[in-house]
């Protein structure tokens, strides 16, 4: 019992860190600004069912689908790290990270992946299905994601609670942070990959 607790430890904590459903908060509200409750609430649904099946994925098979596509981790990191940079830019310069589409699109991308479970998620649960029991760590996973519903789901009283001016200023310096995200996120890919010096 204390060997299958420790597991659980080392698998749950690692994940909590790398999801960061708190740090993802912002971001989540910014997106959905102009959206009513129910979207809200449909937003997060497909944002957590995203992740969630982006996860199980690459749980099981990832390492099979990267080596068929011939794709490193870190590549998969560049790319999205691109694709929050363009979504980041285009928020500081339009006041809009995405513009007449429905919120089934900004749930998958970029909420779902690659900000939820992306490129550190990824790498962080095909690291730990070859250190631990797959179980546990399908485990910690799904609790994982349980937890980042319930934080997301709770976005919409944080957002009430800031008010429409607060919900503007805090997400015009988040879109400057989910830029550096971005950037930092391309910049590992790449050193990674020895493109760039360490």
């Amino acid at each position: 019992m204390t060997d299958y607790l420790h597991d659980f430890v080392m698998t749950f904590v690692p994940l909590f860190i790398v999801i960061d459903a708190f740090g993802n908060l912002p971001f989540l509200i910014m997106a959905g600004e102009e959206m009513d409750r129910q979207h809200k609430t449909k937003m997060v649904n497909i944002a957590v069912l995203t992740a969630t099946i982006v996860g199980l994925v690459f749980l099981f098979v990832g390492q099979w689908i990267l080596g068929v596509l011939s794709i490193d981790v870190q590549e998969f990191g560049i790319a999205g790290g691109i694709v929050l940079l363009v979504l980041s830019i285009k928020y500081m310069m339009t006041g809009h990270m995405i513009t007449a589409v429905k919120e089934e699109l900004v749930a998958v991308v970029p909420i779902g992946t690659p900000l939820t479970v992306g490129p550190a998620t990824i790498a962080t649960l095909l690291l730990l299905a070859g250190q631990f029991p797959i179980w546990i760590v399908l485990v910690s996973f799904a609790l994982n994601m349980v937890i980042t519903w319930a934080i997301f789901f709770l976005s919409q009283k944080i957002a009430r609670f800031l008010g429409h001016g607060g919900l503007t200023a805090i997400s015009r310096v988040f879109s400057l942070i989910l830029a550096a995200i971005a950037v930092s996120m391309i910049i590992g890919g790449l050193r990674s990959l020895g493109i760039i010096a360490s």
